[in-house]
C-alpha cells in the first residue's frame, strides 16, 4: 500500500534525496508543515534559526559559495520573502546557486489580498533565474527537482519556490525518488579549442580574466595548472580573488571597483584574452570603456557555461560554452609551453607588487598596519568576509589569498552581507579560521545574526573599522558638496560590550600598537570575537574623518 505524506513532508525528503543538509531561515506559520517535518529529520538535517530573513538569505549564498552545495533559505510569506530579497539578489550577481522557499498564502485566499500576499513570481522574477509556485502536494517533488536542476545548471543562480500553506499540509502519494545526477558542463567544441590554442600559441601580451559562480575545486586546480602550463597572466574579477593563488607568480590582480593603472593597462595591451566564466558586465570593462569593437591588434575568447552570457556588453571574437575544467583541459594538450613571455609576464606582476604598496595611514588606528598584521596570523585555508563600503578596500584590496583561502563578499554591493557570511562560514566549517571585515554602519546592518553564532556554538573573529560614519557615501558627499555633510554621521553604540554580551570576546582598539596582543586573543576565543577598531580620532565624531575622506576621493 501507498504510503501517504504530506507535501512538507515530500518536501523535506526530497531536498534530503537531492543531499541536502543544511539549511537557513526565520520561521513563519505559513510554513509549519515544513518545520514539523524537519523535525522527524533532526539527525540528517540542520534548520539554522536566524535572526532576520535578509541575515538567512545571505547566509545560504555565503554557504553555497563556500561549500558549492545549493544554499537553501526558508521565510514566510510577504516580509519575510521580501526581507530575504537582499541575499536572493546577491546570489544572482554572484552567480551562485540557492533557492528560497516562501510559505504562502493558502490557495482558497490567494487573488483577494490576504494577509501578508504576494505573486512571488512578479516579486523576484526579474531577480532570479526562475520563480515558481507549487499547488499540489503531488507534484512538489517534481518542482523541488526541477528548482534543485536549474539552480545548478548552466550560469548557476537563485530559484525562487513559493509554497502555499494548504498544499503543505495535503496528503499525497510518496513518490518515486529517481537517483540524481546534478548537471555536468558542457564539452567544449573542438575545432574552437583548435583556434583558441593558435591564438594562444602566438600571443605576446595573453591574459585570463577569470570569475563568476560554480567554481568546484577540479575547475581551481585546471586553472592553476593551465596558467603555469601556458604561461599566462590571470587576473581575478571583483571579490574573487581566491580563485586563484594570489602569492603565484602569474597573479596579476584584480578587475573590480577602483581598477588599477596596472589592471587597466595589462587588459588594454593583451594582444589575447580569455575571459573564463565571468560575465563583462560594469566591473570587467572598467564601466563599459574596455574593448572597443575597433580593436584590431586585441583577440578576445569568452568562454561561459551559459550561451546567454554572450554578447551581452562586448562582441567577442570567439564563444565558447564549456565549465572552466571542461575547457582547459582540452586545451592544455593543444598548448606547447612557450618560452617568449617572461618578460610579459614579470611586468604585469611587478605592476601587482608595486600597487600592494600601502603607505602608513592617518588616525590612531592604522589599517595598512592591521591588514599586514592579519596577514601574518591568517592560517592558510583561513576565509574572509566582508561587506561593503570603503573598509573593503583592505580585504579586498591588500590581503593575499593563497590556493587553500577563500573570500566570501557580495559582488552585488550589499551591505550587511560580511556577519552572516561569516557565520554561515564557521557553521560550515567550525574548525576554520574565519575573519570578517565590517564598517560600523556595515556591521549594524546584520549585528543580530552573532545571536545565531551564539545559538550555534561557533563564532568569526570580526573587526570593525570604525569611523563613525557611512564612509563611502560621505565620501563622494564631500567630492560632490563639500562641507555640506547630511545623513551620512552615525552615533555607534560600545560593539565590545555588545559582543560580551553574546558570549564573545569584545575589545576595543584605540591604538595601531594596541592591535596584534587584542587580535591574538580574539582568535584564541572559542565563541568568536568583536574588535572594534577605532580609525578616526573620536570615531563618534566623523567631522575627524573628512581629511581622510577628501584624500580618499583624490
Amino acid at each position: 500500500m501507498t504510503q501517504m505524506k504530506t507535501g512538507g513532508q515530500i518536501l523535506v525528503d526530497t531536498l534530503l534525496h537531492l543531499g541536502a543538509r543544511q539549511g537557513f531561515g526565520v520561521p513563519g506559520e505559513s510554513y509549519l508543515a515544513v518545520l514539523d517535518a524537519f523535525h522527524d529529520h533532526a539527525n540528517e538535517f540542520t534548520f539554522t534559526l536566524t535572526r532576520q530573513e535578509g541575515g538567512a538569505a545571505y547566509m545560504a549564498e555565503a554557504w553555497a559559495k563556500l561549500t558549492g552545495q545549493v544554499g537553501l533559505c526558508f521565510v514566510t510569506r510577504g516580509p519575510g520573502a521580501t526581507n530575504a530579497a537582499i541575499g536572493v539578489h546577491t546570489a544572482m550577481q554572484a552567480s551562485t546557486p540557492m533557492i528560497l522557499f516562501v510559505g504562502q498564502v493558502g490557495t482558497d485566499h490567494q487573488g483577494r489580498e490576504a494577509f501578508q500576499e504576494l505573486d512571488y513570481r512578479q516579486v523576484f522574477g526579474p531577480m532570479v533565474k526562475w520563480a515558481t509556485e507549487i499547488t499540489r502536494a503531488d507534484r512538489v517533488a517534481e518542482g523541488v527537482i526541477h528548482a534543485w536542476t536549474k539552480a545548478l545548471s548552466g550560469r548557476p543562480g537563485p530559484v525562487v519556490v513559493a509554497l502555499p500553506e494548504d498544499m503543505l499540509r495535503d496528503l499525497a502519494p510518496e513518490p518515486v525518488l529517481r537517483p540524481f545526477s546534478p548537471p555536468v558542463d558542457p564539452a567544449p567544441d573542438p575545432d574552437a579549442m583548435d583556434q583558441l590554442a593558435a591564438r594562444l600559441s602566438q600571443a605576446e601580451r595573453p591574459v585570463m580574466i577569470v570569475g563568476g559562480g560554480g567554481w568546484s575545486q577540479k575547475d581551481r586546480a585546471a586553472l592553476s595548472d593551465f596558467a603555469e602550463h601556458a604561461a599566462c597572466p590571470v587576473i581575478t574579477v571583483f571579490r574573487s580573488h581566491d580563485l586563484f593563488d594570489n602569492t603565484h607568480p602569474l597573479y596579476v590582480g584584480e578587475a573590480g571597483v577602483a581598477m588599477t593603472p596596472n589592471t587597466r593597462s595589462i587588459l588594454q595591451t593583451a594582444d589575447c584574452v580569455i575571459g573564463l566564466n565571468i560575465r563583462f558586465g560594469e566591473m570587467t570593462t572598467d564601466t563599459y570603456t574596455l574593448y572597443p569593437d575597433d580593436r584590431p591588434n586585441q583577440w578576445i575568447s569568452h568562454i561561459h557555461r551559459s550561451a546567454d552570457e554572450f554578447g551581452k556588453v562586448i562582441r567577442a571574437d570567439q564563444c565558447v560554452v564549456s565549465g572552466p575544467a571542461a575547457c582547459l583541459l582540452a586545451l592544455r594538450g593543444r598548448v606547447s609551453p612557450p618560452t617568449h613571455r617572461a618578460d610579459w609576464v614579470r611586468d604585469c606582476r611587478a605592476g601587482y607588487e608595486s600597487g600592494q604598496m600601502v603607505p602608513a595611514q592617518p588616525g590612531p588606528v592604522d589599517m595598512a598596519a592591521v591588514t599586514a598584521i592579519v596577514q601574518s596570523h591568517l592560517e592558510s585555508d583561513a576565509v574572509v568576509t566582508n561587506g561593503a563600503g570603503n573598509f573593503a578596500n583592505w580585504p579586498n584590496k591588500f590581503l593575499r589569498y593563497g590556493a587553500d583561502m577563500r573570500l566570501l563578499a557580495p559582488q552585488s554591493g550589499a551591505m550587511g552581507y560580511g556577519v552572516p557570511a561569516a557565520v554561515a562560514a564557521k557553521i560550515a566549517s567550525p574548525d576554520r579560521q574565519v575573519i570578517c571585515f565590517a564598517g560600523d554602519g556595515d556591521f549594524q546592518m546584520n549585528c543580530q545574526e552573532l545571536g545565531t553564532a551564539m545559538e550555534a556554538g561557533t563564532g568569526p573573529v570580526i573587526l570593525i573599522v570604525n569611523n563613525g560614519t557611512y564612509g563611502t557615501i560621505r565620501m563622494h558627499q564631500e567630492r560632490a558638496y563639500p562641507g555640506r555633510v547630511s545623513g551620512t554621521e552615525l552615533r555607534n553604540p560600545d560593539f565590545a560590550q555588545l559582543a560580551g554580551a553574546y558570549g564573545m570576546y569584545g575589545q576595543t582598539v584605540r591604538a595601531t600598537e594596541d592591535f596584534e596582543a587584542a587580535f591574538l586573543a580574539a582568535l584564541a576565543h572559542p565563541a568568536g570575537a568583536v574588535l572594534d577598531l577605532h580609525v578616526a580620532k573620536d570615531a563618534i565624531t566623523p567631522r575627524q574623518t573628512i581629511q581622510q575622506i577628501r584624500d580618499q576621493a583624490t
